[in-house]
């Protein structure tokens, strides 16, 4: 099969969930497909957007929203963009630092301890705050259109915390937010490994709650390309996919983790301590969250391959959207379904992974959050064996009912000034 292009430019951000990309360079998987890739470091999610958008990256590690919000226009110029490869699932987590730890611990020792519950800590911390008459406290996540962003809002308006009034909420690239915990200029963050794991290591802050905590195996990083670029070069695009699939199944094998974690410790990669990386690749458990230090242990690995990690279901897609309205950064209304599957690209998927002899699901939707428990996807040539998939609050998405989806949460319950959306479609 004849590529339209050999020569590409991937762009990355340092964390633990461009693994993919960085393993498929290092071990060969692309050049087996006939691909020459130079890898490019980003230092913000922005300039990665923005070059992927102008044609200098070919493809990118991106956000799992942002595809989305690119083809929106939302927070910059409108550019269609895809992706039908998930390169991951898990790996986040919100960490606060040492000293807001310690008041959570005197405020509500118990819901510390319970990641489900913590939230409510942080909430009377915040009330003897706004008694006293102190400033709002500040929580930093890496770009407005992230699953960071929306898993932080979902944990603190758990327990009744408004994202837009009792704390500050701002931006900080992900290999900056240690250095601000070290500064006292962030009080928590929500952020990608191994980042928590180096604020744990270095004394500066400590892992309340994990993103697996709050919604079991949600979507982290996908690989995204402009529409134009994906319509020019079919079969490349293919050959991308192709690699990075089979990078994605080796790192999955927990035997593979301290090599991998060589190659992603690289300065030009992540740059940090290999032993560190070690710990947020599939098979690591972490032992830091009771105040004891000898409470359950912490499991915040990525996955990579397991569980359909690599398909790019619309129906996250479609949940993403929802936290977009739910959260007054989209307000006309849209077909949701439709921009879900216009982005997210379920059908090329399947060709490619039939291509290397890979089951895939059959279908695109599936209910979010309805399995506490281990499952099996039968919608698929094979059954795919499948992780739990609940949210904290138990709650379940179903696509074909997105308003509802939103009622429930009484969308402004938080925030009053933004009216319900009519007219969604599923």
């Amino acid at each position: 099969m004849k590529l339209e292009r050999h020569s590409l430019t991937l762009g990355f951000i340092p964390l633990t969930d461009s693994a993919p990309i960085v393993i498929a360079q290092e071990l060969g998987y692309f050049a087996v497909e006939g691909l020459n890739v130079a890898l490019s470091r980003e230092a913000s999610w922005t300039t990665l957007r923005d070059k992927v958008s102008l044609g200098i990256l070919d493809a990118a590690h991106m956000l799992a929203p942002m595809p989305i919000a690119s083809t929106l226009g939302l927070g910059g110029f409108a550019r269609p963009m895809v992706t039908a490869l998930s390169l991951g699932v898990n790996g986040n987590a919100i960490t606060v630092s040492s000293a807001l730890y310690t008041r959570m611990l005197d405020a509500d020792f118990a819901a510390v301890v319970d990641p489900r519950l913590s939230a409510r800590a942080l909430k009377k911390v915040i009330e003897i705050d706004q008694r006293e008459g102190r400033a709002p406290m500040t929580f930093a996540m890496v770009f407005p259109f992230s699953m960071h962003n929306y898993e932080l809002r979902y944990w603190l308006a758990s327990a009744g915390i408004d994202p837009e009034t009792d704390i500050r909420l701002i931006v900080v690239p992900p290999a900056q937010m240690v250095a601000n915990l070290w500064a006292g200029t962030i009080d928590g963050c929500c952020v990608g490994e191994p980042w928590n794991l180096l604020a744990r290591a270095e004394g500066v802050g400590r892992t309340v709650v994990t993103g697996p905590d709050i919604w079991s195996t949600k979507p982290e990083k996908v690989l995204a390309v402009g529409k134009e670029w994906a319509d020019r070069h079919p079969r490349t695009h293919q050959a991308l996919l192709r690699a990075l699939i089979r990078a994605a199944r080796w790192l999955d094998d927990p035997v593979n983790g301290e090599h991998a974690a060589a190659f992603l410790s690289a300065p030009g990669h992540i740059g940090v301590d290999a032993a560190l990386i070690t710990a947020s690749l599939p098979g690591a458990e972490q032992v830091d969250r009771a105040p004891d230090r000898n409470g359950r242990p912490v499991v915040n690995p990525g996955c990579f391959f397991a569980s359909a990690a690599t398909f790019p279901w619309r129906s996250h897609a479609m949940w993403m959207i929802t936290q977009m309205y739910r959260w007054g950064q989209l307000e006309r209304p849209i077909d949701i379904g439709a921009l879900a599957g216009s982005v997210y690209l379920g059908g090329l998927y399947r060709e490619v992974a039939a291509q290397i002899g890979i089951d895939a699901p059959a279908i695109d939707v599936k209910i979010e959050g309805a399995h506490a428990a281990p499952w099996m996807l039968t919608d698929s040539a094979h059954p795919i064996p499948m992780a739990p998939d609940a949210f904290m609050d138990g709650r379940h998405f179903d696509p074909s009912h997105c308003v509802e989806y939103l009622q429930d949460f009484e969308i402004r319950a938080l925030r009053t000034d933004i009216p319900m959306i009519a007219g969604l479609n599923a």
